[in-house]
């Protein structure tokens, strides 16, 4: 199959050929039936075989306990550097770095810091003017060169004459502010796309590099951030982002992902949001310690060259991570992602009422999971590409799919399936030592386990930005404990959001994006 074909791949029925349609939607069921076949198992298992499974849980439970000290190591590494990160002067850092010396002299000549330009796309849709406002403001207010950022605001046809006029609006009170400034309109219907954030960055990148075109930059000068709208830089972002684009090795290989933080209403939202939110942080904070298993994820940045050679994606729903395993598939493995310890800020799920804020961060969290379905299209490009070291294809491989084969099944196993065999093992298994000491053994497994969510607990105050006015001091205090329902949180906004997109991509019953709601009061 020619690269182009498997490059653009959203779902089996893209396939044209019978058999290679087959092999793909067999391997589109692999993450539902890895998922729902270990719960079943283990349902199974706990009549029929009842000591196995609690030989097992009892294992399992052993894996996870060191698996949350090897993360808890992890997060507070990386805790640590990224507050080092946060109060280091990186443009003063930049200043250092001469174009001799910098890593991209070799493969794109000569580069002095000051001819690196920005383009920073942010996608919206029926936001309002003041999110948008809130996300240009951080901009301004940024350390880097404003001569050096185009900024451009991409807003649907389908939102209406209401959103467009919003946007003119808003394009007339920063235009100066910036070195150019462009609103572009995402028109409806354009055949094989998703209507949705991929589809938005695409289109307003064709249309940004008509004007790059123009102004003939070179595409090694520039860095495209693709960004959520309420995405919220802090001051030295880009000439830490700069910083780390001159000083790495091969730097148009690879994409540049900082740590999401969402600081931007985090006082204001239900105890849920924040403990799976902030458990999104620190998951990025363990991942940036693994920079070989990181992808790129929702707020992140992308070479000029690559993101106009390789192509973003307009026709998936998981367009953070797809940008990035296109890029490896297109550049036959020599593609990685760079993480920078330096902080965006966004949005926790909020809704006026506490039951509408249930709801979509459920939906929310069952759009994360849709990343499953990045486990057949990698398999699937594997397959077709035979210049990726098969020691790196085991390696992804594995990652992807132990990471949405724990996202759906380890909270389960660990807080409620652990019984199932005293439940269902009958009176010759109750009667055993084995059953005994089942309880005994998980339940002190468990315990020392706490020691993760306690450093979660600590960490997690620690990244708070200021109280605001008219909020309690007693707030802090409540941050720290809503730990306590981590568990509960990691079923419901975990476990059944990822069952759910994987059952759903087993039975082909694709998903569309899902825009998440933002508010402001």
């Amino acid at each position: 199959m020619d690269k182009k074909d498997y490059l653009d791949i959203s779902k089996a029925s893209d396939i044209k050929g019978k058999g290679q349609r087959m092999l793909y939607r067999f391997l589109e069921t692999i993450p539902g039936m890895l998922s729902l076949g270990t719960l079943v198992g283990v349902f199974i298992f706990s009549w029929l075989l009842p000591s196995f499974v609690a030989i097992f849980i009892i294992c399992f439970c052993l894996y996870y306990l060191l698996k949350i000290i090897y993360f808890s190591l992890h997060q507070i590494i990386g805790y640590f550097k990224t507050k080092s990160h946060m109060h280091k002067d990186w443009l003063k850092e930049l200043k250092k770095v001469s174009p001799a010396r910098s890593a991209t002299a070799v493969a794109g000549g000569d580069k002095n810091w000051k001819n690196i330009y920005h383009l920073i796309i942010l996608p919206t849709y029926k936001e309002s003017p003041k999110i948008i406002r809130e996300s240009l403001n951080a901009l301004v207010a940024c350390d880097y060169p404003k001569e050096k950022l185009i900024i451009v605001l991409t807003t649907e046809e389908r939102a209406g004459q209401k959103f467009r006029d919003e946007a003119r609006g808003i394009e007339k009170d920063y235009r100066n502010d910036f070195f150019k400034f462009l609103v572009v309109e995402h028109p409806s219907n354009i055949r094989g796309e998703i209507a949705g954030k991929g589809s938005n960055v695409a289109y307003a990148g064709r249309e940004a590099q008509k004007l790059i075109d123009t102004l003939k930059i070179p595409y090694e000068n520039i860095l495209v951030s693709s960004f959520d709208i309420d995405t919220k830089i802090y001051p030295q972002y880009f000439s830490c982002l700069t910083y780390y684009y001159l000083t790495q090795k091969n730097p148009e290989r690879a994409s540049y992902q900082p740590v999401p933080v969402y600081n931007n209403n985090v006082w204001k939202v239900p105890f849920f949001s924040r403990v799976v939110s902030t458990s999104n942080t620190f998951w990025q904070m363990i991942q940036q310690e693994r920079p070989e298993k990181l992808t790129t994820y929702s707020s992140h940045t992308i070479p000029g060259k690559v993101f106009f050679e390789v192509g973003y994606p307009s026709n998936v729903v998981q367009d953070d991570s797809r940008i990035f395993w296109r890029a490896y598939l297109y550049y036959n493995g020599n593609y990685r992602v760079i993480p920078i310890y330096y902080l965006v800020s966004m949005d926790a799920v909020d809704s006026p009422n506490f039951l509408k804020t249930v709801i979509n961060q459920y939906r929310q969290q069952k759009r994360w999971a849709w990343g499953a379905a990045e486990i057949p299209y990698v398999f699937f490009g594997f397959l077709n590409n035979k210049k990726i070291s098969f020691g790196k294809k085991i390696m992804h491989l594995y990652t992807l799919v132990d990471g949405y084969w724990s996202w759906a099944t380890a909270a389960l196993l660990l807080f409620i399936l652990g019984w199932l065999p005293i439940l269902l093992g009958g009176n010759k298994f109750n009667f055993t030592v084995l059953s005994f000491n089942l309880p005994i053994l998980t339940g002190r497994i468990m315990r020392i386990s706490l020691v993760g969510m306690l450093v979660s607990a600590i960490l997690s105050t620690m990244l708070l930005p200021p109280i605001p006015k008219g909020i309690s001091r007693l707030k802090k205090i409540t941050v720290f404990l809503q730990w306590v329902f981590l568990p509960v949180t990691l079923i419901i906004f975990g476990s059944l959001p990822a069952i759910d997109a994987q059952i759903r991509l087993m039975i082909a019953r694709y998903m569309g994006f899902w825009n998440t709601e933002k508010v402001r009061e």
